[in-house]
Parts: C-alpha cells; structure tokens; sequence
C-alpha cells in the first residue's frame, strides 16, 4: 500500500512555480483561439438585426461549448486514460511528477490501487497545458474526485447545452434561451463554489497563492473573472427580461391583446 509513505511527502514541492514558459504561451494563445472562434461565428451565424447583448451571449455560450468539449474533454481523457504506477519510496527521487494520490485514504480511482491517473501521467501537448494549469491547482493533474465529478457534467451536459443555447439564439427563440442561459449560469456558478470552497475551508493546500500570474491570472481571471462574472450578469439579464416578459403577458392578457413575438 502506498499510503504508508506518501503521507509524509510535501505534494507543492513536485510543482514548483516556473517562469512563463513556452507552454504557457501556447496554453494561452489556445484559449485566445477559441475566443476569436466564438467571435468569428457570432458574426457569421446570428441575424445581423441582433443586439450586442445577444451577440455578447452567443460569443459566451459558443466559447462555453468549445472549451468544454475541446480542453476539457480532454482533462477526462487523461484523467481516465492516462496513468503512472504508483511509485515505491525508492522510485521517488527519480518521480517527474506529483507521486501522490488525490483520493481518501484507501480509496482508490477506478477501483485500481496500484495506478495514478490524471494528466500528470500523459505526454500529449493537452496534458502539458493541465500539467501548466496544475501549477496553479495542483487537482488539475490528478483525479480528484470533486474536480473529475465537475468535468463530467461540463463536458457532457454543460457544454452540449451552451451550443444548443446558441442555436436558440440564432434562431430568436429567445424564451427557450433566456431558461437553459439561466440552467448553465446557476450551475457554472455552483461548479465554482464546490471547486473552490473546499479549498478556502482547508486553507488552500492545492491552490499556488504565492505567485503572481498563476493566482491573478490563472485562478482569479479564469475563475471569477469569468466563470462567476459572466453567469452572475446573465443571472441578472434573465431576471429582466424573463419579468418583463411576464409583464407583458399580464397586459396583454388584461387588454385582450395576442402576444407578440419577443424582442430583446
């Protein structure tokens, strides 16, 4: 069993801070792409009648999608597939990366106490941008089982409901859309909390807080600049206009007047 000694390694020391590296910039320069993508066919797919807020929505939800089944889907395919023999002590000195599991105590990933998974273990260059990533939250390596559980749903139910939000954006079908908008904030909002909170509650032991760009800009930015801003604003645009709607409606009703298709 190796509980017995990893228990006794310090696991910030196996992911000591670097400068901005070449991964660092493709990471980036990755993320960048996407966002230019999602501009580039908010142009090209919505009406050119549409407002800026809807076409600041679409660019959201379609970077949304693209991040979610592009970068993160493959954090699950490391995370499952990719893996390293647990080391024995006299292997640790020669150990490349994080050597320790980021499951309880006699608890064990898939059922396979002999195996660590997570994007530690792979050689691709999307496992050397999580292994970056994982400089600022060390889970981002491994298969902590709060993060993996997270993953799942972003990939497989958020990210299909943001493209299809898209869709209903293109097509003006703007009730239906305001509703699943709503679903993916409160959930993305939620993500955040359950990812972050355990943290806060134990002092951060996984999270880098001393350095500059993976606090600022890895985990603030990426974080709540825009994983907690967004959705928060989109939160706060749903309750407008899904009152207004509702407004509308009543006098509508009261004067005998057929609602007219929405407008936003």
């Amino acid at each position: 069993m190796a509980s017995s000694w990893v228990s006794s390694r310090d696991p910030a020391s196996q992911l000591a801070p670097q400068p901005f590296s070449l991964t660092s910039v493709l990471s980036l320069s990755a993320v960048a792409c996407i966002v230019l993508t999602a501009y580039y066919l908010s142009q090209v797919l919505l009406p050119r009648k549409s407002s800026r807020k809807i076409q600041f929505l679409f660019m959201w939800h379609m970077f949304d999608a693209i991040l979610h089944s592009t970068l993160e889907a493959s954090f699950l395919y490391h995370t499952f597939f990719s893996w390293a023999p647990v080391p024995t002590p006299e292997d640790l000195p020669f150990t490349k990366y994080y050597p320790l599991p980021m499951t309880p105590p006699g608890v064990f990933f898939l059922s396979q106490p002999s195996r660590l998974y997570g994007t530690f273990y792979g050689s691709s260059p999307m496992a050397a941008l999580w292994q970056e990533y994982a400089r600022a939250d060390h889970r981002a390596g491994g298969a902590d089982l709060t993060t993996v559980s997270m993953e799942l749903l972003c990939v497989f139910v958020m990210g299909p409901l943001a493209l299809y939000v898209c869709h209903l954006l293109r097509t003006e079908k703007y009730a239906k859309a305001w509703f699943w908008m709503v679903f993916i904030a409160s959930g993305e909002l939620y993500g955040n909390f359950m990812t972050f909170a355990p943290e806060w509650l134990t002092g951060s032991p996984n999270l880098n807080t001393s350095n500059f760009m993976y606090f600022w800009f890895y985990l603030l930015f990426f974080n709540a600049g825009l994983w907690v801003v967004i959705p928060c604003w989109t939160l706060w645009e749903a309750y407008h206009a899904i009152g207004s709607a509702f407004a509308n409606s009543k006098d509508n009703k009261a004067a005998g007047v057929l609602p007219k298709k929405e407008k936003i």
